[in-house]
């Protein structure tokens, strides 16, 4: 009797998690419908539109619960960061256009890296100052360090969407360069945090952080980028694609996922190494697969991270709605709105405090006037650095809850605060993107009309600065067009002694005729045959 019942249970169980399941996948339909709906306008997009759909479906959940649950799937940091993380960042590395990302990566990785250490430090600080003279519950010091990390991370989407990668090719990529470095560096800044012993904090220590983090930084760039080498040499070598486009494709994915999952295993940052992997992957691994494996990785790479995204921010909605968490500020919603206030002002300091000083030691490092960051673009990168996301909520997820639930106080008020925050500055800023870029950028709001973008994850959503470049691009500097030179040596015909001009000679002389790459892939029938111009 007992054991008939226990099977009554468990296939009562999962009986309830199909219909979970069923219930989110007619949701993320939704989402996309819906967001293609509003697309044209442009005041709408995929985070915003899926955060409103998760709040009404979790409204309707709690009407129908009678107030027990508003959600429809539990929590798991193992979900986000093993199975929804992995395609986002590497489809960000997988799509970007590298010459346009390289050429700016000093001032990327300045903003990227640097200043969100600085955005990091001051958050921290305000947070310590701030709230231990609050009555929010027992937080130490690693939870104020935290606070910084998880505040720290950026969600630039509503900004790049309105952006026109055409009439400010400077501004685009430095926004979209330093989203991505950006999340990877407040991930790593997290993981850090962690292994830090902060019961005696020192010289020491403080050195001992630098040399993590730096260990961190650089061992999963490493990783990232011999998991791509190695797919392209594996495939450059075996030419699946005389056989099976499957096979590439397969192989692609897996080797991507493995670099991914074999930096978790060694304690790397998962995140970077599988950022890396991408880039390196659409330098030299898709140049030696078939026409029909490059489509099809393109366009499967970019669906994943979309969905993968779309489901984040759904799961938010609905988790903003949490009964569970919300009782522990029911009794004291002032503190709550006021831990949220003043999370949202350290963010908006934090983020000043380095755009502005960092752009004028970029400017002095600049020639010529069309490379210098002016007063406008300042602005609309500190702007676009102010929304949080899901890397914010996944973050404090990890630290402040256990499987999604929690039953400190502190805890609870940080996570509702973190929610409050992701709404707010998701749905409200990333409402007046559109007018604030108008006002500062009169020339970019003429084009956004004729702007039209493929649904895909936030960090893709204009594909002329993710795609793999092909030779047939115009690039345009300083509202003038340039057709690109029909050769190598047409392009370097006056080369600049630059880091860049240094690496691609190298690239050609060893790195593409190992593993393969635009122009470097021999004509075998049934292997890629390069057809386009070189880079």
């Amino acid at each position: 009797m007992m054991f008939d019942l226990g099977l009554m249970e468990e296939s009562a169980s999962e009986y309830a998690s199909v219909v979970s399941i069923n219930l989110f996948v007619v949701l993320l339909c939704f989402c996309i419908v819906i967001g293609h709906l509003l697309e044209e306008n442009r005041w709408m997009n995929e985070s915003i539109t899926a955060l409103i759909i998760g709040l009404c479906t979790g409204v309707v959940i709690l009407l129908t619960t009678k107030g027990k649950s508003s959600h429809i799937l539990v929590f798991s940091e193992d979900l986000f960061f093993i199975y929804l993380l992995p395609p986002i960042i590497f489809n960000a590395g997988f799509q970007v256009k590298k010459k346009q990302f390289f050429r700016n990566f000093m001032t990327i990785v300045l903003f990227g890296a640097i200043g969100t250490l600085i955005s990091f430090v001051i958050i921290s600080l305000g947070a310590i100052g701030f709230f231990r003279k609050m009555d929010i519950g027992s937080l130490d010091i690693g939870d104020f360090l935290a606070i910084g990390a998880i505040f720290s991370a950026t969600d630039s989407v509503c900004t790049l969407q309105v952006l026109n990668q055409d009439e400010t090719p400077l501004l685009y990529s430095l926004v979209f360069g330093e989203g991505v470095v950006n999340d990877a560096t407040s991930i790593v800044l997290f993981n850090a945090i962690q292994n830090l012993d902060l019961g005696h904090i020192d010289a020491a220590v403080l050195l001992k952080f630098v040399a993590n983090f730096s260990y961190l930084f650089i061992s999963s760039t490493f990783l990232g980028a011999l998991g791509g080498l190695l797919s392209a040499f594996i495939i450059k070598k075996l030419y699946f694609g005389r056989h099976s486009t499957d096979r590439e494709v397969a192989l692609m994915i897996l080797m991507a996922y493995l670099s991914y999952m074999l930096a978790e295993l060694l304690d790397l940052s998962g995140i970077l190494t599988v950022f890396f992997c991408g880039i390196v992957m659409s330098h030299y691994t898709w140049h030696n697969v078939t026409e029909s494996s490059r489509v099809t990785t393109k366009h499967a790479f970019a669906t994943l991270s979309f969905i993968a995204e779309t489901f984040l921010f759904l799961y938010v909605g609905m988790d903003a709605l949490d009964i569970e968490k919300w009782k522990f500020v029911s009794d004291s919603p002032g503190t709550s709105i006021g831990v949220s206030s003043i999370i949202l002002c350290l963010v908006l300091v934090g983020r000043a405090a380095f755009v502005f000083p960092l752009s004028f030691l970029s400017n002095l490092t600049k020639k010529s006037p069309n490379e210098k960051i002016s007063f406008k673009q300042q602005v609309t990168i500190w702007w676009a650095g102010l929304m949080r996301g899901a890397v914010s909520m996944a973050l404090a997820y990890n630290q402040f809850t256990r499987s999604g639930h929690t039953q400190l106080r502190g805890n609870a008020i940080m996570i509702t605060s973190t929610i409050t925050v992701v709404l707010f500055s998701t749905v409200v800023f990333g409402l007046m993107t559109k007018p604030l870029v108008r006002l500062l950028l009169p020339s970019t709001s003429k084009h956004l009309s004729s702007v039209t973008s493929e649904p895909s994850s936030p960090k893709t959503l204009s594909c002329p600065l993710l795609e793999n470049g092909h030779g047939s691009e115009v690039e345009v500097e300083a509202g003038q067009s340039i057709t690109r030179p029909s050769s190598l040596r047409m392009l370097f015909s006056k080369p600049t002694h630059t880091v860049h001009y240094y690496w691609r000679k190298f690239d050609d002389a060893f790195m593409r005729p190992v593993f393969g790459g635009r122009g470097f892939v021999p004509y075998v029938p049934g292997s890629p045959a390069e057809q386009s111009i070189q880079e």
